[in-house]
């Protein structure tokens, strides 16, 4: 179903058009702010006024003459405000006709695009020589609820983990499984159990003995030329890392899979093709004997052009090599429209070169839209990047076991009656999507300070909060007197009625412009609102111990909320609860 901020852009952007004589002018129709403004209100009158030289308020007038004239059934009335806004209410009759085919259809709640498109969405992308840490839950969860989002929009999603399982640390890795394996103490799936413990373990003994460093780099040759015992260590090394990754997804409900997997070794064999496209554009220049490309547009605080290096002196790649192979391979083989990177801010320079490369060289193709969707750091309370007392890297995992236990603890406090197994569940899924929900509910480029108290509170913006509203408003409807109503609104008698129904059918138009600009954090705090204005009406509002025909309507919209609710929660990766 078409939204009802498209429908009022196109009707008064086409009375704009009429009345001025101007092609395809914009409405700029926007959610009123306040509930005096009426519902929506259009702002692109200014514009066009500024570019005829009349008066706005005039030439608003003259459009809502116009749009009078068709008399347009969603609307009820419209007024000029200010220097030139137009003021729209709603009918009412036309808000509960669109409610009641929602209740009937709820997947009609979120409208499918017109124009689908083939979009990749690459995100998480771990290096499989350690476990995941804190620093991989931010592109892990906003490119989890883009993909769903972007998915349940209509678009024909590419899911693409570009794990990092190739380079120089994997020969240094490989050199170390061999040592345990002709020691006496041979317990390689017990050694495994750790990666970081291995990985540490490995790197210290490179730094520490020129031998072991000498035998990891002649490992490095022998994998990347193919030799078979390198890379059946190699595999097994990798295997055992995807396991671990697989665990994190699950715990997380995040929707990757093995199948999604677009590892950096999948790309070896095409980087010298890239080198030779490169080449051929004239775009190489050796420097120091590396090959490296300097484009103009890429300044250093020095003045000098800041190099993007595609080879090094040596023969080695970097990550811009694999990147230009990447998207070569996703614009001439996956054909995408837009190709989406869930990576760390600080890579912003990186992105950019590489996406400027692979446009001057003609990798990516004409119709291919590369956007990095950059996030900010999570911080601990110090306003440094998170880790632990002793200052390591803080494993996800066990971040997530944390949050579980101390979800448990919550439940347990506030509702000691509740089975212990019950309790366990309901703080499985609260604790993980309190950390989530914490990371969503912000605007991804900044960075935020990671507070246990603030996102496991039930009051404010938080994922306990709305997981406890959508129980509540479930706890209703299971009610003896809730129980065979008639799913149909028929009245909007009181404003917070009204408000809260506007409000629900909202949602389409929320999620058309986080698809667009990527934002989750846009959806929250639609959901935040949704819950508030629940609540203001059932304080407000009677619902049980009102007569049949209100009783029934307001148990209607009851349902449509908690509708609403669930399939915002889940486009976010956050499973609900109907007791708490």
């Amino acid at each position: 179903m078409t939204t009802i901020k498209s429908i009022l852009n196109e009707q008064v952007g086409n009375a704009l058009c009429r009345v001025s004589s101007i092609e395809q002018c914009k409405a700029n129709v926007i959610t009123a702010s306040r509930p005096e403004f009426g519902d929506y209100q259009a702002n692109g009158i200014m514009k066009v006024a500024k570019r005829l030289k009349q008066s706005p308020r005039e030439l608003a007038a003259a459009v809502v003459t116009f749009l009078e004239k068709k008399n347009i059934s969603l609307v009820e009335s419209y007024e000029i405000a200010g220097p030139g806004f137009i003021n729209i209410r709603l009918n009412n009759s036309e808000l509960i006709s669109r409610a009641n085919v929602f209740l009937n259809n709820p997947e009609l709640l979120v409208s499918k695009t017109s124009y689908p498109k083939t979009i990749v969405v690459d995100y998480s992308s771990p290096n499989l020589a350690k476990e995941m840490h804190v620093g991989h839950l931010r592109g892990t969860i906003i490119g989890d609820s883009l993909v769903r989002i972007l998915e349940r929009s209509g678009h024909n999603i590419i899911r693409q983990n570009h794990v990092g399982d190739w380079g120089t640390q994997f020969g240094m890795l490989i050199a170390y499984l061999q040592e345990i394996q002709k020691s006496k103490e041979n317990n390689l799936p017990r050694q495994l159990l750790d990666l970081e413990h291995f990985y540490r373990a490995a790197k210290s003994r490179f730094d520490s003995d020129k031998n072991f460093a000498d035998e990891s780099r002649r490992s490095v040759v022998k994998l990347q030329s193919g030799d078979t015992e390198s890379n059946k260590l190699w595999a097994q090394f990798i295997e055992e890392s995807l396991s671990h990754c697989d665990a994190i997804y699950d715990k997380l409900n995040v929707t990757l899979k093995r199948e999604d997997l677009d590892a950096e070794s999948r790309y070896n064999n095409q980087l010298s093709e890239v080198v030779r496209i490169l080449e051929q554009k004239n775009l190489i220049t050796i420097s120091d004997e590396a090959k490296v490309i300097f484009l103009p547009n890429f300044v250093g605080k020095d003045g000098n052009i800041l190099p993007v290096i595609i080879q090094k002196s040596d023969g080695g790649y970097l990550y811009s090599t694999t990147d230009l192979a990447a998207i070569k391979f996703r614009s001439a083989e996956l054909k995408a429209d837009r190709s989406l990177y869930v990576v760390d801010a600080r890579q912003s320079l990186h992105f950019d070169q590489v996406f400027s490369v692979a446009k001057a060289a003609g990798i990516a193709s004409k119709k291919i839209s590369l956007e990095h969707i950059a996030y900010g750091t999570m911080m601990g309370n110090d306003g440094k990047p998170f880790k632990t007392r002793s200052g390591d890297i803080v494993k996800l995992t066990e971040l997530l076991d944390e949050a579980i236990k101390r979800a448990y603890e919550l439940v347990t406090a506030k509702n000691p009656a509740l089975d212990k197994e019950l309790r366990k569940v309901i703080a499985e899924k609260v604790g993980i999507a309190s950390v989530k929900y914490a990371d969503l509910s912000k605007n991804r480029t900044s960075d935020y300070i990671f507070e246990w108290s603030t996102m496991l509170s039930f009051e404010g913006n938080t994922a306990p909060y709305l997981m406890y509203a959508y129980a509540r408003i479930k706890s209703i409807l299971k009610k003896p007197e809730a129980q065979n109503f008639t799913a149909n609104i028929s009245s909007l008698n009181e404003i917070e009625e009204r408000l809260l129904l506007v409000k629900i059918l909202q949602l389409s138009e929320v999620i058309q412009i986080v698809a667009e600009d990527c934002y989750p954090n846009q959806l929250c705090n639609y959901l935040y609102e949704l819950a508030g204005l629940f609540m203001k009406f059932y304080e407000a509002c009677p619902i049980l111990k009102s007569e049949e025909r209100i009783r029934n309507s307001r148990l209607a919209l009851v349902s449509l909320t908690a509708e609403t609710l669930n399939q915002g929660l889940d486009l976010l990766g956050i499973e609900t609860l109907e007791q708490m």
